[in-house]
């Protein structure tokens, strides 16, 4: 009995070891299941942000692409912006002379009509002088400094207008300082020194164009052409770069003639004058 009971103690002895390694290694099994799982997940892991890195160069690359474009088309605008804006600037500056031209012109025609009326009712001068001289003749330049006995103060202007009208300019400031000296009272003696004004400004003699300005100012108080004289001489202020007189120029347009059509080429000029530092 006890034989038998000591083998089968032997055998147990056996089996239970066995059984011990077995479930050993089916852990170790699933245990090393598990690590390849992890293993692949880790891989496409890898692959996921290694596509994702891909894309974000290939978003970063596009990101940087549309930036150069969009800069240089920023650029491109911003040039044709300051194109157009120069191009607007000119084409103000040529449509305020010609506002003032035909502003110019308006008044020109009004007082031809006085002065023409002013003519007809003027007997023409008698000759002065020795009364064996030989009379005057009709002088072939308006830019004569006496004018002819024989002309009427309508014909005489429309010869010294039509010199300034043609660019000769010292010519025409002759003409009108004769014009004046001749018809002193005519409705247009306040617009020849206005225009002797114009022709010295046109002949780029700013400084003696003031000086005829402020004379078109001082001598004829009443005058229409006064908005345009102050007009003229805040722009001519501004070419002589004195624009503190130029803004007292151009702001005496604006409050003193604020319904004409100079005043509001005078705010205008105002704009580009008000901005600028004494030279």
């Amino acid at each position: 009995m006890r034989m038998r009971l000591a083998a089968m103690g032997l055998v147990v002895g056996v089996l239970v070891p066995g059984a011990a390694i077995a479930d050993t290694d089916k852990e170790h099994k699933l245990i090393m299941a598990e690590i390849r799982m992890l293993q692949e997940e880790q891989q496409q892991v890898r692959q996921t942000l290694s596509t994702l890195n891909d894309t974000l160069k290939a978003i970063n690359a596009r990101m940087d692409a549309d930036v150069s474009r969009y800069q240089k088309v920023f650029a491109d605008q911003k040039l044709a912006v300051e194109s157009v804006a120069e191009a607007s600037r000119v084409l103000r500056e040529k449509a305020d002379e010609t506002a003032v031209r035909l502003s110019t012109m308006a008044q020109e025609l009004q007082s031809m009509r006085q002065a023409m009326s002013a003519g007809s009712a003027t007997p023409p001068a008698a000759p002065t002088g020795d009364p064996g001289a030989a009379e005057p003749t009709t002088p072939s330049s308006a830019g004569e400094r006496t004018p002819p006995v024989n002309l009427s103060p309508t014909v005489f202007w429309d010869r010294v207008y039509g010199t300034y009208t043609s660019g000769q300019f010292d010519l025409a400031v002759d003409g009108f300082q004769s014009y004046i000296r001749a018809f002193p009272t005519s409705p247009r003696a306040a617009e020849a020194q206005l225009y002797i004004g114009h022709s010295y400004y046109n002949a780029g003699k700013y400084a003696e164009a003031a000086a005829a300005l402020q004379k078109t100012i001082s001598d004829y108080p009443q005058s229409a052409v006064l908005p345009e004289a102050y007009y003229k001489l805040g722009l001519t202020y501004e070419a002589l770069k004195q624009n503190d007189q130029a803004r007292r120029a151009l702001e005496t347009v604006v409050k003193n003639y604020s319904t004409t059509a100079t005043a509001q080429l005078a705010s205008q000029a105002l704009v580009r004058v008000r901005d600028k530092k004494e030279e």
